[in-house]
């Protein structure tokens, strides 16, 4: 992937926030482009990552910008059937499959959950960012499960509050390589990017990545495995898989963070968004919603009880 890098010096008389800056100085950037770039790990000040996107610059910060490679191919709707377990006017949640990336990205043009999404609903087209249309969260291409996108722009910023604000609950079932220390706990490390692979999160100085908050609780105990329920209280790429891999019980089957030579067979790693607790636009309850295991993780899960 090509990076464009970029270095300015903050030298204006008055305090200014970090992407009302940025904006000025890099007109072909939109400011919400550039706050994605904060929250993806691609901006450095002074050589840390800014906790916020509106952090103040005072005077003499040295600004880091990486622009990853533009997208440029345009999203096209696609006939990809969608398994739907919710519609109305504001929303759709979809049962996301393993192997199905989220949004288009260099490589990743066409198949995509976007894709399957403006052929299901042509209007999304636009809804919170061109390349995204109503995407307000994300999953790994391999993991499967719950995820929301919003149909119109006041849906869109409806549900990007609640997940600001961390009112959304998900939970995830995973099954990991080993036994975690303690049948229930709380992970909560930095997660950042990995200094020798940009491509990879890790656990990092407090510096270099942002509060990473994990829950786990034990459902199911095996001699080499453990099947969890997971509720992440933040949302950081990659971060079950990485806090996981971080206490000696990686995700089976990852082959990114955990053992290179998988312990069971499965084509891809044990881990789907099963629960989502939401509250829909104009309402003041929240909903819940669920998915069960895929056929893939349900098989795997019944040979271990079988052994």
């Amino acid at each position: 992937m090509t990076e464009k890098r970029t270095t300015f010096v903050f030298s204006e008389t008055q305090p200014m926030r970090l992407d009302v800056y940025l904006t000025s100085q890099l007109p072909h950037l939109s400011r919400s482009r550039i706050q994605n770039l904060i929250r993806d790990f691609c901006i450095e000040v002074n050589g840390q990552l800014p906790q916020k996107t509106g952090m103040l610059l005072e005077g003499g910060e040295e600004i880091l910008v990486i622009e990853p490679e533009i997208e440029t191919a345009s999203v096209e709707p696609e006939n990809i059937p969608l398994d739907i377990i919710f519609e109305n006017d504001d929303l759709l949640i979809i049962n996301k499959p393993a192997g199905m990336v989220v949004h288009p990205a260099i490589g990743h043009f066409t198949g995509t959950l976007v894709n399957a999404a403006l052929g299901h609903d042509p209007d999304l087209e636009g809804v919170g960012g061109e390349k995204r249309p109503g995407i307000v969260h994300r999953l790994d291409k391999d993991t499967s499960g719950l995820i929301v996108i919003a149909k119109n722009d006041s849906a869109h910023q409806w549900l990007q509050g609640q997940f600001k604000e961390r009112t959304v609950k998900k939970t995830y079932i995973t099954l990991v390589d080993g036994h975690p220390r303690t049948p229930n706990g709380r992970i909560e490390t930095p997660i950042g990017r990995d200094p020798s692979h940009r491509q990879k999160m890790a656990v990092t100085p407090e510096s270099r990545g942002r509060p990473s908050v994990t829950e786990y609780f034990t459902r199911e105990t095996f001699p080499q495995h453990t099947l969890l329920e997971v509720h992440i209280l933040t949302g950081r790429t990659h971060q079950i898989r990485v806090h996981m891999a971080f206490v000696g019980c990686p995700v089976a089957g990852d082959t990114v963070y955990g053992r290179k030579k998988v312990t069971l067979p499965l084509t891809r790693q044990f881990l789907h968004a099963s629960r989502l607790e939401i509250c829909l636009p104009g309402e003041n309850r929240p909903r819940t919603f669920e998915a069960p295991l895929p056929v893939d993780l349900q098989t795997c899960l019944d040979e271990l009880r079988k052994q």
